[in-house]
């Protein structure tokens, strides 16, 4: 017989709480709750309910991990299997790589390794998935400071970032927006892949932002770019159809990328995921308004962001595809795991399974969702 778990009282919870928590004793319960969650029948104390026990595990992993309820709630039903939650939660905590893109407008990657190396880095080739990447492990010279940093042979952006450009599949000649671009790094990356021909948008609705993007992009070598500072809503009045292809790399929570910003495990309540939600769906709908359906090379929108939370991702993408003439598809990607196509109350369209999303403890980069459409006509309706 399996031994049974016994639960502290709510009131002894509440006494402990008031105290320094005691960060052992905490581990310790939270993983005895999971063992109870996982034999339920069998480990439970019978005085006390399921509820009892999500309960007190939702206070815990609070308490240890430092976020509110609000985000512990979601993560618990993004990330069902006990194991995986605290995987995520641990994995929110470390730095992800440092990574560095390797300009093709002015160099090769090999090349760009060798003089490196030469220079006191110690750096790999990044990930199996891109021919460009470089992950840098320890250098004694500093990394945003060599010749060939200030001469534009790198950008140093994480990895995730490559992913929306690599699923845009930019092409010579062509017309593309990337709404929201600052710092600059996926704009740089998009205008290597046009070859530095055709015409690349910049645009970004922060101007200090903007400043980072001219510089980058000077430095970088990119000459086919018009960096303007617009609201991205605008552009579907400004330029309708206007586009070829376009990058959304939306304003987001910031839940796939808390190692840089641990404020938001406390700031981040359900106000602010809803604010982000309305922006996410005016800017989707305005990205694709301004595409041109009958482009003879494109007609394609990637959308992406940097959360993990299905309010900004699947439910987003949803929307556009009830809204408008368009439809998902693959991404050209080996690499990530299947969104969701239903999620709690949600029943989303059975082709969500083409958007994938991305997590720290899975594939070592930053948490991030990225989903393309194709646009089927400029028709305002689905």
């Amino acid at each position: 017989n399996a031994e049974r778990y016994k639960l502290p009282s709510v009131e002894e919870i509440e006494d402990e709480l008031k105290q320094t928590p005691n960060l052992k004793i905490i581990k310790q319960r939270i993983s005895d709750v999971f063992q109870v969650l996982g034999d339920f029948k069998n480990r439970r104390d019978p005085d006390r309910s399921r509820g009892d026990y999500i309960s007190i595990l939702t206070k815990d992993l609070c308490s240890y991990y430092g976020y509110n309820e609000y985000l512990i709630q979601k993560f618990m039903s993004i990330f069902p299997n006990g194991t995986e939650l605290l995987e995520f939660l641990e994995a929110n905590d470390q730095p992800r790589p440092v990574i560095i893109r390797s300009n093709s407008l002015k160099t090769r990657r090999a090349e760009l390794a060798r003089n490196l190396i030469n220079r006191g880095m110690n750096v790999d080739p990044a990930a199996e998935w891109t021919k460009i990447g470089l992950i840098v492990y320890d250098s004694q010279v500093p990394v945003g400071a060599t010749p060939e940093y200030l001469a534009g042979h790198y950008m140093l952006q994480g990895l995730s970032s490559f992913l929306p450009v690599m699923a845009l599949a930019p092409r010579p000649e062509e017309t593309i927006l990337d709404v929201c671009s600052a710092p600059g790094g996926k704009s740089s990356h998009i205008a290597a892949l046009m070859k530095n021909t055709g015409v690349l948008y910049a645009n970004d609705a922060n101007m200090q932002r903007c400043r980072a993007v001219i510089g980058n992009l000077h430095r970088l070598g990119v000459n086919n770019a018009v960096v303007s500072n617009l609201d991205g809503r605008e552009f579907a009045k400004i330029m309708p159809q206007g586009f070829d292809r376009v990058l959304l790399d939306a304003p987001c929570s910031g839940t796939g990328v808390i190692w840089k910003d641990g404020s938001v495990k406390t700031r981040r309540d359900s106000q602010d995921v809803q604010r982000c939600h309305t922006l996410q769906r005016e800017l989707i709908l305005a990205a694709l308004d301004s595409i041109n359906a009958n482009s003879k090379t494109g007609g394609y929108l990637v959308y992406s962001t940097c959360s993990v939370l299905v309010e900004e991702n699947e439910a987003v993408v949803d929307y556009a595809l009830r809204k408008r003439d368009c439809k998902l598809v693959p991404m050209g990607l080996d690499v990530g795991v299947q969104g969701f196509t239903k999620f709690r109350e949600y029943r989303f369209h059975p082709s969500l399974c083409l958007t994938r999303r991305y997590y720290p403890h899975v594939h070592n980069i930053d948490g991030f969702f990225v989903a393309k459409f194709k646009k089927l006509s400029n028709s305002k309706s689905a």
